[in-house]
């Protein structure tokens, strides 16, 4: 953490409260960015590359308007092979580099039937079912406590900030409740109906981790999926990862109207 942010420090003057990782499909933001200084991250200490298809592997610090921005243009997966230590590492070095509040956005597979494709959703909060955790083993307790409180994962004051911003901006905003499962293979649609019976109203392969990460370090998040694609069992086609690509890139520009408006205010 510590080698990582002195290594941001070095590239850039700027100085960034807020952080946000783009998934899927969703990195226009990073490339909007003025004053912006790229980092690779091969050229990061700690942190591992990232192999996912739409998700470019490296670090942006710029600004929208005066407000500076970290910015994460692709993150790590469960299942790529790394540990839930390494998917969490670019949360541990925001931590490190000064940010506060993190906005966490993804692609995923819309449940709730009420959700369209293109929807963005907030999160509300979350189910992990990817069997891992990025706290396991020992506790440095200048990060956080042993056993970090859960229940108010995703700030319900930066989901008011963010509902607030997209009624000014005309966008609609749901909410719900994210499912978070390993991959890389798409669910069944048992799978899927089980979901729906545990409370769930979007699936995803990412985000938990990180989410657990950043509240045990005393960190706010806010959790934004854009609904890619219906899930498995409920459009009655074949789910392929072009497509998630594909509607990621035609909601772009709402979701980029959404974000520049917003992460100014969370800073």
């Amino acid at each position: 953490m510590t080698e990582a942010a002195g290594l941001l420090r070095a590239r850039s003057p700027l100085r960034p409260t807020v952080g946000i990782v783009l998934g899927s499909g969703l990195g226009a933001l990073a490339d909007s960015l003025n004053n912006a200084t790229r980092v690779p991250y091969a050229d990061i200490p700690g942190l591992p590359l990232s192999t996912a298809i739409g998700h470019k592997g490296e670090l942006v610090l710029g600004t929208i308007g005066d407000t500076p921005i970290a910015a994460m243009s692709g993150r790590f997966h469960l299942y790529e092979g790394y540990s839930a230590q390494q998917v969490a590492s670019g949360i541990r070095m925001f931590r490190a580099f000064g940010i506060r509040r993190v906005v966490l956005t993804n692609a995923a597979g819309g449940i709730n039937l009420e959700y369209a494709t293109g929807a963005l959703v907030l999160i509300s909060d979350h189910i992990n079912l990817q069997c891992a955790n990025p706290l396991i083993g020992p506790n440095d307790d200048r990060l956080g406590p042993r056993f970090p409180d859960m229940t108010d994962v995703y700030a319900s004051a930066l989901r008011i900030a963010a509902k607030k911003t997209a009624d000014e901006l005309g966008i609609a905003l749901h909410e719900g409740v994210y499912a978070a499962m390993s991959g890389p293979s798409y669910e069944t649609p048992a799978e899927i109906r089980f979901l729906r019976a545990i409370g769930a109203d979007l699936v995803g392969m990412s985000t938990a981790t990180e989410a657990i990460a950043a509240n045990h370090m005393g960190m706010e998040v806010l959790g934004i999926s854009c609904v890619t694609n219906l899930a498995a069992g409920l459009s009655g086609k074949k789910l392929q990862h072009a497509e998630v690509l594909e509607m990621g890139r035609r909601v772009s520009d709402t979701f980029q109207e959404l974000l520049a408006s917003l992460l100014p205010k969370l800073a």
